[in-house]
């Protein structure tokens, strides 16, 4: 018996799930009689594309076709589940503009794959009755200016947008969880992003408080696909009221929407590592622009992004009293590299420690307080530098990189190329005999403060051993930027360690991100009242330094944007970055007509460390390049829809050298 089209609409527009530039449009298909009702915007299905299956997405139903020609059937409705509701195929298509992407491969990062148990999962028990829930205590706003009456502006279902500062010593997933809380109590809907699982892990017990366990839904990559997709349909039905997870999770469908929240923005973990290369901060702006959903971005830093969201007038400011911070936050001082060596503390120059450090941890030891190391990188590094110039040390028989051996007593420099051991050592560049270690990561640092504080413990968390927390007792935690352990109370003092090293690195983002990672483990320490100190080995005299000693978050975020707009770079200036091959990519700006006012810049090698992915004939097609496009922020839409262009006249024309386009990037190098 031969299919007969629907009777209603019968003509469905498919999106083919294909990840490919030039076929990211929707296809005509015939939807048969006995499919129409299943066969609804949003549902995924099977199509015969090009002579074989492939699985696609309903995206409309129409009364005609637009293609001339013969139509071919559905081939099946894979489930009747409308997985992209109308307002996440809006997102989809304005993110797709904005990145310059594929629609399918943001619907891959927006909606779990489908698992046949999950869709069996009851879904019908509505939240209030998974648990039982207590009116929470919002009372940790008042602590913020205006706070109150923001809380109030969000119960009250107006759009309303702040850019919070949070307060030294002040958690902030407990004013977090209350206020979602009481969105949810309320009939709403709460979305809440974080970068990591600690995070997830710390909300959801402050969350626990009071709502019941299953009143809360988690969205994270640890889950197996059952989970994630069971909890994808919770959401999409409208049982989960309270949404917390990781970078995916921005897409989640909470039903009545009322409040989003999205914290330290400035994580590389909320962006997307897959093309096109979306940052949830997007996603949820986007989703508060489209559908009118007061949203908060927290953290105890501010990006600069966000620093122009509230000069624009498009967020306010979400800010402690000055009184207020001066009261809560650790004593702060800096020691420039002038103070490290000390002749009257051979234990503080031997763990490369100013003497206001060495001190500052005997003292927090001295009240049986841990003490935090903040080290740039884990591992054992063993690079060495010049003392004066900091020049990088070579081996002068193989120009090798010099490093100190990692075992034994030894300290004479060693080749790591060569082998060869240089007792007499000079700088090649100065003359200097004077040797100093590059960064030498955790595991060292930790030998190292073990023999200047002996009969103390000492902890390293990083890499794949992070710890969570640490018991409030004398201790020595050594700790990468991120895995610092929580310590109820407090630490007693922290020493954020080879400062130079991270506002040294050649990247446009070194001081910011340097910023928010020593003011987040300064934020770890007990207050001053309590003998918290804090001290970083750099110049006092450098300005990210002083807005540090000052914790001034917003101060030093509106100084950062300044100095973007004067060399117009991110976020004062769109920015897209394209990667090629320099034959692909002369080619392929050949073929791109970009906005009249875009300026290019380059092409330039790639930045150390960042490969493109993809093998090519490196001697007929020459190194992989980088060139940067530039636009004011106004234009860049118009950019976005012309280097997707671009892409797609690549894809006709068979051009199969690798080619990565990535808008506004974290790193631009």
């Amino acid at each position: 018996m031969s299919k007969q089209p629907a009777t209603f609409l019968p003509v469905a527009k498919v999106l083919p799930q294909l990840g490919l530039a030039h076929l990211d449009r929707t296809f005509d298909y015939y939807v048969a009689e006995e499919q129409s009702e299943d066969a609804q915007p949003g549902t995924r299905v099977r199509v015969r594309f090009a002579g074989r299956l492939v699985d696609g997405l309903i995206l409309g139903r129409t009364e005609a076709p637009e293609h001339v020609g013969n139509l071919r059937f559905l081939e099946r409705v894979i489930s009747s589940e409308v997985v992209a509701p109308i307002q996440l195929r809006q997102l989809v298509d304005a993110l797709a503009e904005r990145y310059a992407g594929v629609r399918s491969d943001i619907y891959r990062s927006a909606i779990p794959p489908r698992h046949k148990k999950a869709e069996e999962t009851d879904t019908s028990t509505p939240w209030a009755e998974l648990g039982e829930a207590t009116e929470p205590d919002l009372s940790g706003w008042s602590t913020y200016q205006y706070g109150e009456s923001f809380v109030d502006a969000v119960l009250a279902r107006k759009l309303v947008r702040a850019a919070w500062q949070v307060a030294p010593g002040a958690p902030w997933a407990g004013p977090v969880a209350a206020l979602a809380a009481k969105v949810a109590l309320d009939g709403g809907g709460a979305l809440i992003v974080v970068p990591d699982q600690r995070d997830v892990d710390s909300l959801e017990a402050q969350l626990k408080k009071v709502v019941g366990p299953r009143q809360i839904s988690t969205l994270t990559s640890a889950q197996g696909p059952q989970a994630r997709y069971s909890r994808y349909l919770s959401a999409l039905h409208g049982q989960a009221r309270i949404v917390v997870g990781t970078r995916s999770a921005a897409f989640a469908p909470v039903q009545d929407l009322r409040l989003l929240v999205l914290m330290d923005d400035g994580n590389d973990n909320l962006v997307d590592p897959r093309e096109p290369y979306v940052h949830a901060r997007e996603v949820l702006t986007t989703r508060s622009a489209l559908e009118h959903v007061p949203l908060i971005i927290g953290g105890v830093a501010r990006t600069a992004e966000t620093q122009m969201l509230v000069e624009s007038g498009w967020m306010h400011g979400l800010e402690a009293s000055k009184g207020t911070i001066r009261e809560r936050m650790p004593r702060i001082y800096a020691a420039g590299d002038s103070d490290i060596a000390l002749e009257r503390d051979p234990r503080a120059r031997q763990a490369r420690l100013p003497s206001a450090a060495f001190q500052a941890a005997k003292r927090a030891l001295q009240r049986n307080r841990p003490v935090l190391f903040q080290v740039p990188r884990a591992g054992y590094i063993r690079a060495l530098a010049c003392g004066d110039c900091r020049t990088p040390s070579r081996c002068r028989a193989c120009n090798g990189p010099l490093e100190l051996p990692q075992s034994g007593d030894a300290s004479a420099p060693t080749c790591r190329w060569c082998g060869r051991i240089d007792p007499s050592y000079r700088c090649a560049a100065c003359g200097s005999r004077k040797l100093r270690a590059v960064v030498l990561g955790t595991d060292r640092t930790a030998e190292e403060l073990g023999r200047a504080f002996p009969q103390v413990r000492v902890r390293n968390s990083s890499g794949e051993k992070v710890l969570a927390e640490v018991e409030s007792q004398a201790q020595l935690v050594v700790a990468t930027p991120g895995a610092e352990p929580v310590v109820e109370g407090g630490y007693g003092a922290a020493v954020l360690m080879d400062a130079w090293a991270l506002l040294q690195r050649p990247d446009l983002r070194a001081a910011e991100e340097t910023y928010s990672r020593w003011i987040a483990a300064a934020a770890l320490v007990e207050p001053h009242e309590r003998g918290g100190e804090v001290v970083v080995t750099a110049d006092p005299g450098i300005a990210v330094v002083q807005f540090f000693l000052r914790w001034d978050p917003s101060g030093y975020a509106a100084l950062e944007l300044g100095h973007r707009r004067e060399v117009s770079f991110p976020p004062a200036a769109h920015v897209a970055v394209v990667d090629a091959p320099r034959v692909a990519l002369e080619d392929f700006f050949a073929h791109t007509t970009l906005p009249l006012a875009a300026e290019l810049l380059g092409p330039v090698d790639l930045p150390s460390g960042v490969s493109l992915p993809g093998t090519w004939d490196e001697q007929q097609f020459g190194p992989a390049q980088r060139m940067l496009v530039r636009c004011a922020v106004q234009e860049r839409n118009e950019l976005g829809r012309a280097l997707r262009a671009g892409v797609i006249s690549r894809a006709t024309r068979k051009q199969d050298l690798p080619l990565r386009v990535q808008v506004d990037p974290l790193h631009i190098g």
